[in-house]
């Protein structure tokens, strides 16, 4: 009797535990289904852009230098001054070439009479070439602008080609890229273009496309690409022709949209919604598919907004953050909509779309 009374009592000893524990678990259980989850609707843009690098260049220059050898007489500009389209830089010694052409004009003027048509004609084609020859002895302008460098002064003997300065025309830069070929079919004249210089902080500055020839070329890389003509109108004075920058040729205007988890999203009636966090207030959107675990809001959030869970997530093995709804490292990431690979100032590369573009 007595060792039945012992066997009782384990047993309902037993049970009671055994009960505790259920009523533990529950509430354990209950207070974890109770438990909010939050999302964060976050903001994603996404540039489709050709990444570029390379030098500007003035609109036009000219290297100054001497067409004949001679001794320097004259100087008549500086370093910094404007110029126009044939104005005289300097003069070479021409008394020879002046006595040529004078003795020359004589002799013709001596057989005008004389002398046949063809012969009259020859003398004026040698008329011509020594007049050349005069001309030879001036650096002359060709275009207007300014004289970035001068080194010369009278007296100085000089031999044909020396180079004595720089004519340029900054009125506008200009600069030449590579593309790669994949990505010549996205160009087309006028496209905007972003300049980023190191020698200006204070921000970029805008150029455009111009076109690109009709025929590739290839790199010492082996690469095929094509050189495209940019140019910038207006453009600090802080940036010289020479200047390096890095930029990216814009394919189609920057865009900007509001992305959530997809648990985030609520249907009733078919018709989807959130609750927002700050007073639970229920609120009407327009979404569409982004991905797998992500939606994109067409309207009724502007970003920024955390949100209550409405559906429990299926998937297992997949760490979430409670706060954001985001996923753990290693999954897709829902705050820039870049891919890894990136692009200039956070874009995507040579123009590419998100997968689930």
């Amino acid at each position: 009797m007595k060792k039945k009374i012992k066997i009782i009592i384990i047993c309902v000893f037993v049970l009671v535990i055994i009960g505790a524990a259920l009523v533990v678990l529950r509430t354990i259980l209950g207070s974890k289904s109770n438990e909010k989850v939050f999302y964060t609707a976050n903001v994603e843009t996404y540039e489709n852009v050709i990444e570029i690098s390379g030098t500007v260049a003035a609109a036009q220059e000219q290297t100054l230098q001497a067409l004949s050898a001679g001794t320097v007489t004259e100087v008549l500009v500086k370093a910094g001054d404007k110029v126009k389209k044939g104005d005289i830089i300097l003069k070479l010694d021409d008394s020879e070439q002046i006595y040529n052409l004078e003795k020359h004009d004589y002799n013709m003027a001596t057989k005008q009479f004389s002398a046949s048509a063809r012969e009259l004609k020859l003398m004026q084609t040698e008329r011509n070439s020594i007049l050349q020859k005069v001309n030879d002895r001036k650096v002359i302008a060709t275009f207007d602008g300014i004289i970035a460098d001068l080194k010369v002064a009278v007296g100085d003997s000089l031999e044909a080609k020396d180079k004595i300065g720089t004519l340029v025309n900054t009125d506008y830069l200009t600069a030449e890229v590579e593309v790669t070929e994949t990505d010549v079919a996205k160009l087309s004249v006028g496209q905007k273009v972003i300049f980023k210089f190191p020698a200006y902080i204070k921000g970029t500055v805008e150029g455009y496309v111009t076109g690109w020839p009709a025929i590739g070329s290839v790199t010492s890389r082996g690469a095929t690409v094509v050189n495209v003509s940019l140019r910038i109108d207006n453009y600090p004075d802080e940036i010289l022709p020479y200047f390096s920058f890095t930029g990216k040729i814009e394919i189609s205007p920057t865009e900007s949209y509001v992305v959530v988890s997809r648990y985030a999203i609520g249907y009733e009636n078919k018709e989807p919604y959130v609750v927002l966090a700050k007073g639970e207030q229920k609120k009407s959107v327009k979404v569409e598919p982004y991905g797998r675990e992500y939606v994109k809001v067409l309207e009724g959030l502007e970003g920024g907004e955390v949100l209550l869970q409405q559906t429990a997530p299926k998937l297992s093995g997949m760490s979430r953050n409670k706060n954001t709804g985001m996923p753990a490292a290693g999954s897709k990431s829902g705050g820039t909509g870049m891919s890894p690979a990136g692009g200039f100032g956070g874009g995507m590369p040579s123009g590419g779309m998100p997968p689930s573009r």
